[in-house]
């Protein structure tokens, strides 16, 4: 007989069953109340039984229908365990692709990833640069590192992580003041903000634009003036005592978010990497303001 049923139907018949309504089972099945009367006459005539009768508006089960209800109360919930375990099962050995932007890529964060391997050596992170607008199905990404430059979709789920610091610094030990000042093209008003809060000795400096941060930081490692720039993405430089700052730390406004196109919470790896994110990022900040 088994053979003869349609697993649908049964479905169908489990939803009106528990919700004792076929108008809220179509709307959790996300189908016509057509269709699911249909599904329900087609179990019945497969079965050969009457399983529901009508009390007013109400559906109520017959006998036969409440053994079968009873039999489905069984099935489907051990149903939905057995894909949940799996679905999480696979998760785990999938990749958790994340796009972050170059530079904070290279100076911050991939230092960093073996810390978070340590803590979690079940979870493989697999990063890919890149900036601007998200589209994850496009770029098949599981999340994004962005700064709030821009304008993202409300469907797109987004957690804020830290606030972006930014300062200017030049290369160790260099006694003079540059004249040189480096500034990143992937800004546009970063100079323009600069100058209205820092010293004028400063605002006199000839500004010449690089493509990435990455460049800017570079030309200040080699001496051949300053640059304005992220305070995480030195941070090592200015541990290491290659790069010292010409300026206090100061905050521009803006700030780093962790994007996904589904919740967080569904996604146990999005957690544990958007919790280790905020702390690592917070300890970033003590020391800015520890050493302003």
């Amino acid at each position: 007989m088994i053979e003869r049923l349609s697993l649908n139907s049964l479905k169908f018949f489990y939803y009106v069953a528990r919700y004792q309504s076929v108008t809220e089972a179509a709307e959790k099945l996300f189908v016509t109340q057509s269709a699911v009367s249909k599904q329900l006459k087609s179990l019945e005539d497969s079965l050969g039984i009457e399983i529901f009768f009508r009390e007013g508006r109400m559906l109520k089960l017959t006998q036969d229908g409440e053994v079968l209800f009873e039999c489905c109360q069984q099935i489907f919930p051990q149903i939905e365990t057995c894909l949940v375990h799996l679905k999480e099962k696979n998760k785990t050995k999938k990749n958790l692709i994340l796009s972050c932007e170059p530079t904070i890529a290279m100076k911050w964060l991939i230092p960093r990833l073996a810390n978070f391997k340590q803590k979690f050596p079940d979870i493989e992170v697999s990063l890919l640069t890149g900036g601007g607008e998200v589209d994850f199905n496009v770029q098949q990404i599981d999340l994004a590192l962005r700064r709030d430059d821009f304008i993202w979709s409300n469907q797109i789920y987004s957690e804020k992580i830290a606030d972006e610091y930014m300062l200017c610094v030049k290369k160790k030990d260099r006694l003079d003041i540059p004249k040189n000042i480096f500034i990143s093209a992937s800004r546009a008003k970063l100079w323009h903000h600069f100058k209205k809060i820092h010293q004028p000795q400063l605002s006199s400096m000839h500004t010449e634009t690089l493509e990435h941060f990455y460049l800017c930081i570079e030309a200040a490692l080699a001496g051949l003036g300053a640059t304005i720039v992220s305070g995480y993405m030195v941070e090592r430089e200015m541990d290491y005592q290659m790069l010292e700052r010409l300026t206090k730390v100061y905050q521009d406004g803006s700030a780093y978010y962790l994007l996904s196109e589904l919740p967080f919470e569904d996604d146990i790896r999005k957690m544990h990497f958007k919790n280790w994110l905020i702390d690592e990022m917070q300890s970033s900040q003590f020391k800015f303001s520890s050493n302003n």
